[in-house]
């Protein structure tokens, strides 16, 4: 007898989960809050809202391995300012460069921003 181990018609493809979160930054805030995270499915919705919305996306195993560990309605830890402020500097080029017309700039890269390994985030209370 032989074994069938195609997907089925009706079956997706697997894939391996995401991860995904979302950060949120208002003047006179301290630092930027992690208004939404997931992984799977809620991912998913959450890049997709994004999309939806217009805001840009930028992946970063690392970096949203070490924000997943933000409880919600938290600001960032100290250690992660850097690497966001990078991308929020990103964003803003991106968006100064749409409305001239000229090309927008590369991704920075985070994995060189990020704290050591070593050391740790925190969710807990300040």
């Amino acid at each position: 007898m032989k074994r069938d181990d195609s997907p089925k018609r009706d079956e997706a493809p697997k894939r391996p989960y995401q991860n995904a979160v979302a950060l949120a930054y208002r003047n006179g805030e301290g630092a930027p809050k992690v208004v939404a995270k997931g992984r799977g499915l809620v991912a998913e919705q959450i890049i997709a809202v994004a999309a939806e919305a217009g805001v840009y996306v930028h992946e970063s195993k690392e970096l949203v391995s070490l924000l997943m560990d933000i409880d919600l309605d938290r600001q960032i830890p100290p250690t992660l300012y850097r690497v966001i402020a990078e991308l929020l500097a990103w964003l803003y080029h991106i968006e100064a460069a749409k409305k001239s017309g000229t090309a927008p700039p590369p991704a920075p890269d985070t994995e060189a921003a990020l704290p050591p390994p070593t050391s740790t985030t925190t969710s807990g209370e300040p």
